[in-house]
């Protein structure tokens, strides 16, 4: 239990033994930080002992760093209480071993390949740490992210954010097809494989998350339809969008990790995607007009569609 907790969002100090939590200026703030987990960001509320780099007895025992707040029984009083959440998922020892050798690889392979590549490197004033950082020759800072297991949406939408507003491009990666990062920001899917066939060195391929660009005349004859008319006709000009590999023309096979994660610093003509081919946008996440999760929960405010979502056909 502690009397205080760090709200990760306003980036200020909450004090729970004062009427007005020590922010006057904040009147909503009670009826944000004592709603219901489920409905906001579970590390929106963060142990100030862990903020502050020190030693907490409860994360000791087994317990996150994030907070929730309750109402506690002292006498006839109710005092507001804080108290860590449970932690919903505790890597295995495979998993950990897998991410340490992934991690491994990326910067092994950049160096290669002629490239500046860190592991461990903190963002956002080192409340988060990026996996590894590779940069390409034109500054370009790409952090990669790890991500072998569960991961709530919210969080993945603030991490992304986090990278971007320190200039990183974030790249996740994830072994399961249904991992929550999907679509949500710049993303790639690698197969389940043992820590020691990534340790070493067995072919890594990436299953899905990018896109290449096919470039073609809009006549009647090609098998591409018009992107200005949407289908209606044929303009004559020349077209050029980004396609799964499954859907270029002829269908490309899956490409190795070496090539793509190298090759798309160095501007080859294949991207990381989100979630329908759109580029990441300033905030992290998808460039694309569809509902974007925010706060574990999906935007009601649908916009245009996108039209590379016409298709149906996944690399998955």
């Amino acid at each position: 239990m502690a009397n205080g907790v760090w709200h990760t969002g306003y980036g200020i100090e909450i004090n729970l033994s004062l009427p007005d939590l020590g922010h006057p200026h904040r009147p909503d703030l009670l009826r944000e930080i004592t709603a219901s987990v489920s409905e906001r960001d579970p590390q929106l509320l963060e142990c100030l002992a862990h903020h502050d780099k020190r030693e907490c007895l409860s994360e000791s025992g087994g317990k996150s760093p994030w907070m929730f707040i309750r109402r506690g029984r002292v006498g006839g009083r109710r005092p507001l209480v804080a108290s860590h959440l449970p932690i919903t998922h505790k890597a295995t020892p495979e998993e950990s071993a897998q991410h340490k050798a992934t991690k491994e690889r990326v910067v092994a392979t950049a160096g290669r390949y002629g490239l500046d590549a860190e592991a461990e490197v903190p963002v956002a004033n080192r409340r988060s740490v990026s996996d590894a950082v590779v940069t390409g020759p034109a500054g370009l800072r790409v952090g990669w992210e790890i991500q072998y297991h569960h991961l709530s949406p919210s969080s993945v939408h603030r991490r992304s954010v986090s990278a971007m507003e320190n200039g990183i491009t974030p790249l996740w990666v994830a072994k399961d097809r249904t991992a929550s990062l999907i679509d949500r920001a710049p993303w790639a899917r690698v197969d389940d494989m043992p820590w020691r066939d990534i340790a070493g060195g067995k072919e890594m391929v990436i299953r899905g998350g990018y896109r290449h660009l096919e470039v073609w005349r809009c006549v009647p004859s090609s098998e591409r339809h018009c992107l200005v008319s949407e289908g209606a006709g044929h303009c004559g000009a020349i077209h050029a969008d980004w396609f799964v590999p499954a859907l270029c023309l002829p269908e490309r096979k899956p490409v190795p990790s070496r090539t793509w994660s190298c090759g798309a610093l160095r501007g080859r003509a294949f991207r990381s995607t989100c979630p329908a081919g759109g580029a990441a946008a300033p905030d992290g996440t998808c460039g694309c007009r569809r509902p974007i999760a925010r706060g574990g929960r999906r935007s009601s405010t649908r916009r245009r569609p996108c039209p590379r979502r016409r298709s149906k056909r996944t690399t998955t």
